[in-house]
């Protein structure tokens, strides 16, 4: 199995949502951030990747018929070069709410753990592929703008898809050739539904 989707949206761009979408269009599973969770042997190599040292996208991604989310969409480049067919996905939202739902829930949450290996790959992630500085508004959202840039301005325009949350099936099912399934769109991990999971972080 090869990756058919490289998202290269940031988290809290709906991207829980793709990929439980991803998951039923494709009849595989779709690379997230919640897959770190159930296999901590892949910390290590993102935290090497986040150093630099680029790990076998094609061993790591095995069984995976997409990857949304972090730690794959900060090393989207270097994934879509490994899978040349894939479509590369952007999922948006307008910079201010981005921060409003980042700054409240995935940003205090990569805090903790402090001292795991995971916490160490977070932050190496976001200091060497955003910015170190989470807790400042004009910096996250200047690298959220920034991020955003480089993937159209890099991407090829056919094989670039742009999407929002209220965009819904349509455009991954006419970019993937597949119909569309008869049910509503996955709507999941809102900011509250983050937070009654954690503690209310």
């Amino acid at each position: 199995m090869s990756l058919r989707i490289v998202g290269a949206g940031l988290g809290r761009t709906g991207t829980l949502s793709l990929k439980l979408a991803l998951e039923k269009l494709l009849g595989a599973p779709c690379y997230h951030m919640a897959e770190l969770f159930v296999h901590p042997e892949h910390v290590a190599p993102w935290h090497a990747a986040a150093r630099g040292d680029m790990p076998d996208w094609k061993a790591l991604f095995d069984g995976y018929a997409a990857a949304v989310d972090w730690p794959a969409a900060a090393f989207w480049p270097e994934i879509s070069a490994a899978f040349p067919d894939a479509i590369v996905l952007l999922s948006v939202r307008d910079a201010e709410s981005w921060w409003k739902s980042a700054s409240t829930t995935i940003f205090p949450t990569s805090k903790t753990q402090v001292g795991t290996e995971w916490h160490a790959m977070v932050e190496a992630m976001f200091a060497s592929r955003f910015t170190a500085d989470l807790k400042n508004r004009e910096a996250c959202i200047a690298a959220f703008e920034r991020h955003n840039a480089h993937v159209r301005a890099t991407v090829a325009p056919e094989r670039l898809l742009e999407w929002r949350a209220a965009d819904g099936w349509a455009p991954l099912c006419r970019a993937l050739g597949l119909p569309i399934p008869n049910e509503p769109f996955p709507k999941v991990n809102t900011t509250e539904e983050f937070l009654s999971r954690h503690g209310g972080q």
